[in-house]
Formats: structure tokens, sequence, C-alpha cells
């Protein structure tokens, strides 16, 4: 999800929630201690140097439970990050202390923030000799009809 995507469906919130994963909500009494930019400048496995830029949002949950953080105090946070910090519409990831910071990719669904798990890849699998995912065939392309196949109902099984 996009910065601008974020900015727009907090447009027309009541209230920010998010939602983990596994559908969980996160306390409604979070902070969102950071908003930022990360560069990850790296090469990867296959010797390509690359550079991937994010936003990101931490999430943070202290014992102030009457805390509630309004839709328009957030957008007042990102207007100010995108001041002084130069954000562009760039992806956004959040993190979220669980049993250790997690980094989760952002989707808006039915109201909600949802968080959506993140995975790793090999970027260079063409450098690495990791090969192709097959693509599975349907059974009935496997055998030619040359009479020595079974087919439903030829009484050979």
């Amino acid at each position: 999800m996009k910065l601008s995507e974020v900015k727009e469906a907090l447009e027309n919130l009541d209230e920010v929630s998010f939602k983990l994963p596994n559908g969980n909500i996160i306390p409604v009494h979070f902070h969102v201690t950071e908003v930022g930019a990360i560069t990850r400048h790296f090469i990867d496995c296959g010797g390509t140097e690359r550079i991937e830029k994010v936003v990101n949002f931490q999430l943070w949950e202290a014992r102030d439970f009457d805390h509630r953080l309004a839709p328009q105090k957030l957008r007042d946070i990102i207007r100010l990050s995108e001041d002084r910090l130069g954000l562009g519409n760039l992806e956004v990831e959040v993190e979220y202390q669980q049993d250790t910071i997690g980094k989760f990719d952002l989707e808006f669904i039915d109201g909600d923030f949802q968080l959506k798990r993140k995975q790793t890849a090999c970027l260079a699998q063409d450098k690495c000799g990791i090969p192709e995912d097959k693509q599975p065939l349907p059974l009935a392309d496997l055998g030619g009809n040359d009479g020595d196949t079974c087919a439903p109902g030829g009484g050979c099984c």
C-alpha cells in the first residue's frame, strides 16, 4: 500500500485500527511512535546492487489505555514526516512488537489497516541455480491415447 493510499483511507475514517494477519486487532490504545524513510542498499546473492526505499510506521502499545490515535492526528504526523523527511509516495511497511519486532506490508480492507506477512525470497534465482517452479499439468495431458493407457471405464484397473 502506498503512502497516498494510506492518506486517502484516513480521510473517511472516524477511528484508526490495525489488524494483524491472524485477524486480531491491535489494541486501540496503540501509538505510532515513528514515521520514517528506510533505505536498504544491498547486493543480492547474484551480485546485483539494489536499493529499496519504503515509508515505515512503527506501532507501539503503552499502558495508557485511554489513548486513541485519531485519523486527523495520524494525517498530521504523516504530513510533518513528508515535509521534514521528503517522503515520496512509497510503499508503507509497518513494524509492530510481538515476540520480536515484526515487519509487515499493509493493505486497507473493510475499514481496517490490515498487516500482511512479508516473505523473504532470492532475488537472483537465475544466477543461483534455483530451478523455475514447474506448472502442474492436468492428468489428461500426461499420457497419449496410443492404446497402452488406461481410460475410465476401460477395464484396465
